[in-house]
């Protein structure tokens, strides 16, 4: 939304008798070099025993209100740019199968760990008309959201949305998380599929786990967000674009490409 993060408290939930505390301590290290590479001081902290292991931060920034970037005011005629590339869920899921490859974990980590900052600086230099995450309800859900609110509707290419390498093949052989088929029957009713086999359509829909910005800027602006984009080195893929049409409707053309 085009805040700063300033602070943040550590939150851990670990099973001490079952996984070492030295395992805890690289999680936090991994957390904090983040954290730095953010510009976030992290002031401190809360851990309980839990049986599944769990580690997040509560975290407090500033924004100006005159500045905010909101999910719900998309405009016809805006072009969509998204920032990072799909399949974190499909790819995460494989890991634990044991059936990625390491260099789709390398790659699925290294995009999880990559910040949006460059991404929300250039929203704001550009001076777009909303933006969203794309993390757990996927690129479909939370575009589904964002014009339900606007009361406006999308067309996508599918050609033009980047993927992890490899992650249309494991939809294929049935390597999904189940929160990824939840987003697929959230937005079934909403989503014209065109010529999109099952497996595309579930990688749409894939849960992400810290993904990349959903932007829409006016066409006027899109050349400029491209440039600032990319001069801040975002490999942002424009995927589509905003239509006065019935609320939250998503029109699908073309395929994906693996």
């Amino acid at each position: 939304m085009g805040g700063t993060p300033i602070t943040a408290l550590n939150l851990v939930a670990w099973p001490v008798q079952d996984l070492p505390l030295e395992m805890l301590a690289r999680v936090l290290e991994g957390g904090a070099t983040v954290a730095r590479h953010a510009g976030v001081v992290i002031v401190g902290g809360h851990s309980i025993h839990d049986p599944e292991p769990k580690y997040g931060m509560a975290v407090t920034g500033l924004i100006d209100p005159s500045s905010i970037v909101r999910n719900s005011t998309m405009r016809p005629g805006d072009r969509l740019f998204l920032t990072k590339p799909l399949g974190l869920g499909i790819i995460t899921t494989a890991v634990k199968r044991n059936g990625a490859t390491f260099e789709q974990l390398e790659l699925a980590v290294d995009t999880m760990t990559t910040l949006n900052a460059a991404a929300s600086a250039a929203m704001l230099e550009t001076g777009v008309s909303a933006a969203t995450d794309v993390t757990g309800f996927g690129l479909l859900g939370h575009l589904h959201v964002a014009l339900r609110a606007a009361g406006h509707s999308a067309r996508l290419d599918a050609s033009a949305v980047r993927l992890l390498p490899g992650t249309l093949d494991l939809a294929q052989r049935g390597v999904v998380p189940s929160g990824t088929r939840s987003n697929h029957l959230f937005v079934a009713g909403a989503v014209e599929w065109g010529e999109l086999s099952e497996a595309e359509q579930l990688v749409l829909a894939d849960a992400q786990t810290s993904g990349g910005l959903l932007i829409s800027a006016p066409t006027d602006r899109a050349g400029t967000l491209r440039t600032n984009l990319g001069r801040r080195g975002v490999m942002a893929a424009e995927i589509g674009s905003v239509e006065a049409g019935v609320a939250g409707t998503i029109s699908i053309h073309g395929r994906l490409t693996a």
